[in-house]
């Protein structure tokens, strides 16, 4: 806690102020959490002063909130490149980040409890820099490093002059995905999260399937079956989502008991079960991202034709790959009702030339300028002979 305080000082967070008339400042709380590795071991202990956001008025504390995030499937292209070049990813953490952001709005803050100054009691903070808790606080950091970013560059040394910075070696475990880097290639996987989940859920003990889905499984709303637990339902699929991050085999069976989260019937809940019954079977399982692979570009789409129940709306399927890494993947219900079979799958496609579009300017940050080598889709073998790689090609250089 006592180092904690000492960040704030240093960064010159805040200033100790009369407070002001008709303002009713904005409280703080401790928390404290357990760091752990990779492991699931405890490697160390947070003590975090944090605002109580939820007190914060739109207008009057803050303005705009948006912070962009990395999206997982950028991180595994930077993963299955490094991988391919045979570079080795180290990783460093900025100290305390949120109290690097400066803020617009006038913000006050309460003491922090057990600390309160002897001599003023009644004082309170007015904050020169964001708080964690903050709701613009992700924001504000943001915009700090950005601009740091564009006029310096991503040097380790400028970065350490302008932030507290601590390297901590080659990257193992960021964003709850455990990575293993080695001469042959590098080994994404979610072991320990999937560990967590099956605890979570009381399903560690359950019996192993060897399949997330059956083949004749077909859910529907099944308004006549037993009500269940949407709380507990929601939570589960939540758990899931999250880990199609790295695991595309169950992403197919996850998307579609997501769509019965409104009203989970029994039997909804037994096929979620039996997708955690199959992580019991395939706890080890990733992704494999090999050193000298190419760094072409191709994708494969697919789609079924009325495949909800409810709905009759199709299903896409695509995957895309960066050489022989797969770095991308996607199955969702399509927006509108197919009319034929060639709809659907034409639908897919534009949906797999997209997410290309999408990988090509994200490559071009690495300063590769890739072409598309194709995109193959299940039906060429099915007579659909005018959807072809070539034309698919052309959908993507245009």
């Amino acid at each position: 806690m006592h180092e904690e305080l000492e960040n704030f000082e240093r960064n010159h967070v805040w200033d100790l102020v009369e407070p002001p008339p008709n303002y009713h400042p904005i409280g703080t709380k401790w928390v404290f959490k357990n760091k752990q590795g990779e492991d699931g071991m405890v490697v160390g202990n947070k003590a975090r002063l944090i605002a109580q956001g939820f007190c914060q008025k739109e207008g009057i504390d803050y303005e705009e909130t948006f912070a962009p995030v990395a999206r997982l499937e950028a991180i595994k292209i930077l993963l299955a490149f490094a991988a391919s070049k045979g570079f080795k990813l180290q990783q460093m953490d900025v100290k305390c980040a949120f109290l690097n952001g400066f803020i617009e709005e006038e913000v006050y803050v309460r003491q922090s409890p057990g600390f309160e100054s002897a001599k003023f009691p009644d004082q309170v903070y007015k904050l020169r820099k964001a708080l964690c808790g903050l709701k613009q606080a992700p924001r504000a950091w943001y915009a700090r490093l950005k601009s740091f970013l564009l006029k310096s560059g991503f040097f380790t040394e400028q970065m350490s002059k302008e932030f507290e910075m601590s390297l901590m070696g080659e990257l193992q475990f960021f964003l709850g995905l455990q990575i293993k880097q080695g001469l042959e290639g590098t080994f994404v996987h979610q072991a320990k999260y999937t560990r967590d989940i099956l605890k979570k859920f009381n399903m560690g003990d359950s019996k192993p399937m060897t399949t997330p889905m059956s083949t004749k499984t077909a859910l529907d709303a099944d308004e006549d079956g037993e009500a269940v637990d949407q709380k507990e339902f929601r939570g589960m699929i939540g758990s899931l989502l999250y880990l199609t991050a790295i695991r595309p085999n169950i992403q197919f069976a996850v998307y579609l008991c997501a769509r019965y989260q409104a009203s989970p019937r029994t039997s909804h809940h037994q096929a979620v079960k039996r997708i955690f019954r199959y992580l019991k079977f395939t706890i080890e399982l990733g992704l494999w991202y090999s050193s000298g692979s190419s760094l072409s570009l191709r994708g494969f789409s697919d789609a079924n034709h009325g495949g909800c129940r409810i709905d009759r709306k199709s299903t896409s399927g695509t995957c895309q790959l960066l050489g022989t890494s797969l770095v991308s993947w996607s199955s969702r219900k399509q927006a509108s009702v197919a009319l034929s079979t060639t709809e659907a799958e034409y639908v897919a496609a534009a949906s797999c030339c997209s997410q290309f579009l999408w990988m090509k300017a994200t490559l071009s940050d690495f300063d590769l300028r890739l072409q598309v080598e194709g995109v193959d889709n299940a039906l060429i073998k099915g007579g659909l002979r005018a959807n072809g790689p070539a034309s698919l090609l052309s959908w993507c250089d245009e």
